[in-house]
Order: structure tokens, then C-alpha cells, then sequence
């Protein structure tokens, strides 16, 4: 049942040029900050995700000019030396070479694993139980951006909390109103549109913004659930092949991530122990974590 679409290629321009463009002005930006800066270390954009971050280069010293002189003694001063403020990673950027397969005959596609050669992973996060400022400080951290398919039921009672994971670059997606892991069996075509246009409506009322991608509660899904989320206004299902789970990561194909996989994870108590096992699998494969909404050009 987690099967995924094969890549469609890239060929034409479409609404994924922006996203190339943005990645051509960062460039332009820092090879003019560096000559500008050339008195000062140059800042080299990082290789893998979650290099240590750059301070930044705050407050230099050798500021031109003539101390002036007077007849008088002069007084002892001193001046606190600035203290650098760190700044974000200098994120690496990819022009996707992956297209979203379209929907066809009123079913919308399911994706598993991103085809792609860019060494690039995609974090997820579910449900939204365990609500923790723990968790929004180490999504901060490591600068992690994230698609978080959250389900009404569990959010309701504060909904205001995941507004700190926007704020940090996530989006908000469609993990249904109640997480029947069962409503591929037990519930119809219109029983299951409700659910989800009801979860598309409460992200929209709290959030801004209708969610584009789908998550089944459980991971399965059917060609009945694939008609209602085309009807129901979202592109794709999304599910996964790579979970971090109970402190450790769980993989369906292999022993260790690879580019273009799509992973899994919870809003649960173990969510540090989780990320943890998340960040070390990721740095050792030597991928970036980059938003999957930006890359299917959904955002």
C-alpha cells in the first residue's frame, strides 16, 4: 500500500522557475557580500544539512579615521567589542528535478519517495498530541523545515501552538479531522471528503493557508480515498518509506536514508529522542533538509 510514483522529468518552465530564480539571487547575494567583505573572513555556504551555524561577522574594528587630540589629559575610555550575533545556516538550494505527477482521472497521485539526485531529505511530522516548547527549540536549532499533517481532534485544544513552527519556515497539512486509521474500510466516498474538507477548512481558519497534501491516518489509502482528495482541493497523498520511531530510525528500503525520502515522524513524549535519531541519520548521509512543499512547487 505505500507504493509511489516514478519521476516525471523536468522539461519545461513552470511554476518550480521561482523556485530556481530564488536560488540564483542567494548565489548572486553571497559572492557580492564577499567581495564587499574582503577585510573579513569570507562565509562559506555550509555542505551537508546541519552544519554548525555561522556567527555572523558583526562589529568590525578597524573603522577609518583620526582619533582627535585635545590639550586636556586624556581620559581612559573603553569600548565593549561587539559580540557577533549568529545567524541562520546559509541553506544550500536545488532546482527540482522532480515533477509532481498530475491528477488523472479524478484520482489524485501517491508519493512515497522523491526520485530525485540532489542529496536531499524530507521531514514530516504527525497527529500534533504532544505539544512541547521543547520541540519548537530543537526544530529551531537545527533549522529544520518540516511538513506537519496535523489532525483537527488533536490540535483543537491549541491550536496556537504549531504557529511557532510556521513562523520557523513548516507548513500545515491534511492529516483528517478525527484519524480514523480505519475510514479506508469503513467509510465511503462522501464520508471520507467530509472529514478531510473539514480539516481543510479548520487549517484555512487557523493557519491562512488550505493544506495541498495529504497524509492517510495509518498510511493507507485506496482509489476511493485518492478520488475524495482530489475532490476535497489537494494534490497528492503522501506517505513515506523511513520513520524515526522509539529513539531510532525504521527503514523499508535499506539500512540508512537516502536522496528523496520522505520521513516520518510524531508530536509524541519521545520527540527529542526521535529528531535526534533523525539528525544523525541525516548528517551521515550527508543530505539537506528541505521543505517537500517547495520542492513539488505546492507551498
Amino acid at each position: 500500500m505505500f507504493g509511489g510514483h516514478s519521476a516525471v522529468p523536468f522539461s519545461s518552465p513552470s511554476r518550480r522557475a521561482a523556485f530556481g530564480i530564488f536560488g540564483a539571487s542567494v548565489v548572486a547575494g553571497l559572492t557580492a557580500c564577499t567581495a564587499a567583505e574582503s577585510s573579513t573572513p569570507a562565509l562559506t555556504p555550509t555542505g551537508a544539512a546541519g552544519s554548525p551555524e555561522v556567527p555572523g561577522q558583526n562589529g568590525a574594528l578597524g573603522v577609518g579615521g583620526e582619533v582627535p587630540t585635545s590639550s586636556a589629559s586624556p581620559k581612559s575610555t573603553s569600548t565593549p567589542t561587539p559580540t557577533p550575533t549568529p545567524t541562520k545556516r546559509i541553506r544550500r538550494t536545488f532546482i527540482p528535478d522532480y515533477q509532481l505527477p498530475p491528477i488523472v482521472g479524478g484520482l489524485a497521485p501517491v508519493i512515497s519517495k522523491i526520485a530525485t539526485k540532489h542529496p536531499v531529505v524530507f521531514l514530516t511530522i504527525d497527529d500534533g498530541n504532544i505539544k512541547t516548547q521543547e520541540s519548537v527549540k530543537l526544530m529551531a536549532e537545527y533549522d529544520y523545515p518540516a511538513s506537519l499533517f496535523l489532525t483537527k481532534d488533536t490540535v483543537a485544544d491549541n491550536p496556537a501552538f504549531f504557529n511557532a513552527f510556521k513562523s520557523q519556515g513548516s507548513l500545515i497539512e491534511n492529516h483528517t479531522v478525527t484519524h480514523n486509521i480505519n475510514m479506508v474500510r469503513q467509510w465511503g466516498y462522501q464520508q471520507q471528503v467530509n472529514d478531510m474538507v473539514g480539516m481543510q477548512e479548520y487549517a484555512f481558519q487557523h493557519y491562512g493557508r488550505r493544506p495541498t497534501l495529504f497524509r492517510p491516518p495509518g498510511g493507507a489509502y485506496s482509489n476511493v480515498m485518492r478520488q475524495a482528495v482530489a475532490a476535497s482541493g489537494m494534490t497528492a497523498i503522501v506517505t513515506w518509506e523511513a520513520k524515526a520511531n522509539a529513539g531510532k530510525m525504521d527503514y523499508q528500503v535499506g539500512n540508512s536514508l537516502r536522496p528523496g525520502d520522505i520521513v516520518l515522524m510524531h508530536f509524541r513524549a519521545e520527540f527529542a529522542a526521535d529528531l535526534a535519531a533523525f539528525r544523525a541519520a541525516q548528517l551521515a548521509a550527508g543530505l539537506e533538509v528541505v521543505l517537500l512543499e517547495d520542492f513539488l512547487g505546492v507551498a
